[in-house]
């Protein structure tokens, strides 16, 4: 059975995601934004998150794998879901759950900027560096942590547990 450690609570989670959209929308004030969330587990954050935004905002997904049903990445990113919106010319902010080993997210970057956006940017709930493999810069990060798998709030262990209001950490 597994055990779930609480790591950040929906009280605290909404205190960290209203004050990242605080500085996402002070830095486009007066501008268009295009918000492209990392499916499936960062629906939920980029849910929380264009709501308390004060700017004008688009949306849209893709969808990448390297986890499948394991707990760590292969390290081959597959593009599952593509960009449906004509994003030429706009401040992307890609909009992720968890950084991990950072790979995911370097694909996403150089596929996004090859589709001649103006710039491109990353916010995510959780920067967790310790198996950081490349070196992504993520803009806005709501929770920096150091280890352990963590799940709830969209994040999942093998499809389950992104249903869990908070962040836990997950012992198998």
């Amino acid at each position: 059975m597994p055990e779930f450690i609480p790591v950040l609570t929906r009280e605290e989670i909404e205190k960290l995601v209203a004050g990242v959209a605080r500085s996402i929308s002070d830095d486009y004030k007066d501008q268009e934004l295009a918000l492209i969330g990392v499916l499936k587990g960062a629906f939920i954050f980029l849910s929380d998150l264009c709501r308390h935004l004060t700017v004008p905002v688009t949306i849209d997904f893709v969808q990448a794998s390297s986890y499948g049903a394991n707990i760590s990445s292969s390290g081959n990113i597959e593009l599952i879901k593509d960009v449906g919106l004509d994003i030429r010319g706009k401040h992307v902010l890609i909009v992720e759950d968890i950084v991990d080993t950072g790979l995911t997210l370097s694909y996403l970057v150089r596929h996004i900027r090859s589709l001649g956006v103006k710039t491109v940017k990353i916010c995510a709930l959780i920067d967790k560096r310790e198996r950081r493999k490349t070196d992504v810069c993520v803009d806005y990060a709501c929770y920096v942590a150091n280890a352990g798998f963590l799940v709830g709030y969209g994040l999942d262990y093998a499809e389950n547990f992104r249903e869990l209001p908070g962040i836990f950490h997950l012992q198998l």
